[in-house]
């Protein structure tokens, strides 16, 4: 009996979970549905996920796009599941003391390590604004950043912090990288998307697609809950009901034909400078 349960326990997949409220939506319906029981959860930073599921210490899990582009032969991506924005994005922003084309050679601090986030920044930067500024890394506090670098790029919660408290109180402009991606490009933008490990789909399918069905649902109910989700995270985050409400709903939680548009054009405008073909396949589980 204890050698059944110890298989059990071993055979339950290993699945990421992002900490940040932009997922909670993923997470929160799997325990209103029943399967969260059925996952093996490591919560972490998206950055510290992806390292996870290249690795093989995850079998299914949220991995940020450059990520996934990079390792695109070894995983294939879960459909119409991901973080995104069809728009402005609230969590993903520039903040600044200066507009935007005032910056070049100018210090602007990453408070994340984000790759996806940044690299976003930077094209934005470079190619629509036309400027190269000096970056650094440092951690996400506004105040201290700001009394070294003339603008910002934050992500998460750490984002919505600064754009919504602290960037007004200070003074300081804020810029979606959301809406700018899309006034540029008018396509969506995919910031993170749920992948499964090829040799892990390989050996079990059935559980895959059974994980994937599972984030649908939960997805799906969180949405139409949102009023509930939101008033139980403002419990113990720093953000009223009202504004997490209107975060989930500002989120995009979907991978179609659009968002893959999306992917694709930021894998043509940065592939070759970011580790990875301009051309990248992208695989989705169940296509070819």
């Amino acid at each position: 009996m204890d050698n059944a349960t110890d298989d059990h326990q071993r055979s339950r997949p290993r699945v990421g979970h992002i900490q940040f409220l932009n997922c909670l939506p993923l997470y929160w319906g799997l325990a209103r549905t029943g399967t969260l029981l059925d996952l093996e959860l490591t919560k972490d930073t998206p950055e510290k996920l992806s390292e996870r599921l290249v690795r093989g210490d995850l079998d299914i899990g949220p991995i940020t796009l450059v990520e996934y582009l990079r390792n695109a032969d070894d995983l294939v991506a879960l459909p119409d599941i991901a973080v995104g924005c069809d728009g402005p994005v609230m969590s993903c922003v520039i903040v600044s003391q200066l507009p935007l084309r005032q910056l070049d050679g100018a210090r602007v601090a990453l408070g994340s390590t984000s790759r996806t986030s940044v690299r976003l920044a930077q094209l934005l930067l470079a190619e629509r604004h036309g400027v190269r500024p000096d970056y650094y890394t440092c951690p996400p506090d506004l105040g201290l950043m700001m009394q070294e670098a003339d603008a910002a790029v934050l992500i998460g919660d750490a984002a919505l912090r600064a754009s919504l408290h602290d960037a007004p109180r200070l003074g300081l402009q804020v810029h979606d990288l959301g809406l700018m991606w899309k006034e540029w490009t008018g396509l969506p933008f995919v910031f993170a998307v749920w992948a499964a490990r090829k040799d892990f789909l390989a050996r079990e399918p059935e559980t895959v697609r059974e994980v994937h069905q599972a984030f649908l649902a939960s997805r799906d109910l969180s949405l139409v809950e949102v009023a509930k989700v939101a008033e139980q995270a403002a419990r113990w985050e720093s953000f009223d009901a009202e504004l997490l409400e209107r975060y989930f709903r500002t989120l995009d939680f979907r991978f179609g034909p659009e968002q893959l548009a999306g992917v694709r054009e930021f894998a043509r405008r940065t592939g070759p400078t970011t580790g990875f073909p301009a051309d990248v396949r992208v695989e989705l589980l169940g296509g070819r």
